[in-house]
């Protein structure tokens, strides 16, 4: 049996989950799934701002636009090869995910001048 060693953690709560998936489901229903990565995009960041791996919250960085030229490309060929492309797509959604998710960046404070806060 996996033990679990708690360098994962998870904040979400539900009420901005629901939003966040009602929106989602709005924006790829109203346009017939032509927009799907906007909804995607918006998914990802909820999940992303609420995920800590070591106590360092993740980011996504993936924008919609960035995906959307191959989205209207799976697209199409899932229509042409009805529906067999399908097997493609999947994958390749996983992938542009995890290579659009980081760590988010912490900027350290920066040191006083040398001399700061000194009376001479």
């Amino acid at each position: 049996m996996a033990r679990n060693s708690g360098r994962f953690q998870f904040d979400g709560g539900a009420a901005t989950y629901v939003g966040t998936a009602v929106l989602g489901f709005l924006i790829t229903v109203c346009t017939l799934g032509i927009c799907y990565p906007f909804a995607l995009v918006l998914k990802e960041r909820w999940r992303a701002k609420h995920s800590y791996i070591d106590g360092q919250r993740l980011v996504f960085t993936g924008s919609a636009v960035g995906l959307f030229g191959n989205w209207i490309k799976w697209l199409l060929l899932s229509f042409i090869t009805l529906g067999i492309y399908l097997f493609w797509v999947g994958p390749r959604i996983a992938r542009w995910k995890w290579q659009h998710t980081d760590f988010e960046q912490v900027s350290m404070p920066s040191a006083p001048p040398v001399g700061a806060g000194l009376n001479l």
